[in-house]
């Protein structure tokens, strides 16, 4: 499949070509930069506007084969010249965001509470890149970069930012200037960001939930905040592992049956591409609390969890095969925490409501009520 290029390898190519544009005065229609990765990139400069003292230019987002929400998008470099800058041995160059870019209002993301969105790494690269034409150019006086995305602020409303307290439109984002294919770490990123949020808003406590329909359940069932959860996908063990690193003492699961039932057995991603036994496993617990064969075997044969559970609400078995099938989980999850997190957990069905928690989710779940 096709690799794609960051917006932050977008926004550092136009910064680039705008330097160049200003400080030689010659027009750019194309320009190189080097990824972090170490994978050059060639984009083509659109939308120019030249100036005497300022140029805008723009490079298109390519995500290549990734379904990137930004691909398609224009990414703007203004490049101004700076008179409050007096000329040093080396040029001064400012990075700040325009229309489009979104601006941090809460703690714990990759830059602090007033600066636009535009990570570290992008901002690395476009002071690199900036610098290179000014060393080009032999220019050592003040240099101000803007980066605006004309749609930054309707794609913001199809991403995370609105969740993460970014506001006014999308990230500059890329740590490799690379978009791979199809990428999980895009969602591992996001749940990292997401725990560092959490734990520098000053909480040991973090509740977590696979997917939309666990904090729909959380809301509906507990009345809890939504914007107070991390959604961790399918990477229940990954989340775990970052949880722990950054020194949280506390973690609520929350998920439905057909996802946790899987951690039963020991199934740390969840996806169906890398485990299911759903089924099997649900067999075996019915097994374990002595369910009559038959109603075993029709287990086996469901094509859904919901239905599963079905089968055993019927029988008078849902009880006892929950309970059993959450002591597996709580055994696995706190097997993956090492000891060094307490996780309690709850399970539940979208028909029949809440399955089975463990011995501490109560407890836990009335400390974190207690935010709203």
């Amino acid at each position: 499949m096709r690799f794609g290029f960051t917006t932050g390898s977008c926004a550092a190519a136009a910064a680039k070509a705008a330097a160049y544009m200003l400080l030689t005065g010659k027009k750019k229609t194309e320009i190189t930069i080097e990824t972090p990765k170490g994978i050059p990139y060639t984009a083509q400069i659109e939308d120019i506007s030249l100036g005497e003292r300022q140029v805008s230019c723009a490079v298109k987002k390519d995500g290549g084969d990734d379904p990137d929400i930004t691909t398609g998008a224009l990414i703007y470099a203004t490049v101004s010249l700076n008179e409050t800058e007096g000329e040093t041995d080396l040029a001064s160059v400012t990075i700040d965001g325009g229309f489009g870019v979104g601006r941090v209002t809460k703690p714990g993301l990759d830059q602090p509470v007033g600066n636009a969105a535009i990570n570290h790494v992008p901002r690395e690269m476009i002071e690199k890149e900036v610098r290179q034409i000014c060393d080009l150019a032999d220019y050592r006086g003040g240099l101000t970069v803007e980066i605006s995305v004309p749609d930054g602020i309707r794609l913001a409303e199809h991403t995370f930012n609105p969740r993460l307290g970014i506001v006014g439109g999308i990230s500059i984002l890329g740590t490799s200037g690379i978009v791979e294919p199809m990428s999980s770490q895009a969602l591992l990123d996001t749940i990292k960001v997401e725990l560092n949020q959490r734990k520098a808003q000053g909480f040991s406590y973090v509740a977590v939930s696979p997917g939309n329909y666990g904090l729909d359940f959380m809301k509906k069932q507990y009345g809890y905040d939504l914007d107070r959860s991390v959604k961790c996908s399918n990477f229940i063990g990954d989340t775990i592992d970052m949880a722990v690193s950054l020194g949280f003492e506390k973690m609520l699961l929350t998920g439905h049956i057909g996802k946790l039932i899987k951690v039963a057995g020991g199934i740390m991603n969840t996806h169906s591409k890398e485990a299911d036994c759903r089924m099997e496993l649900l067999a075996a617990f019915a097994l374990k609390e002595q369910t009559d064969p038959g109603i075993i075997r029709e287990i086996l044969e469901c094509v859904s969890t919901e239905e599963a559970v079905r089968l055993l609400v019927e029988c008078k078995k849902v009880g006892p095969v929950m309970e059993l099938a959450m002591e597996r989980i709580c055994f696995y999850l706190k097997k993956r925490a090492q000891g060094k997190m307490q996780i309690e957990c709850i399970l539940y069905a979208n028909e029949f409501g809440e399955l089975a928690r463990s011995s501490g989710a109560e407890n836990l779940l009335k400390i974190i009520l207690e935010e709203n």
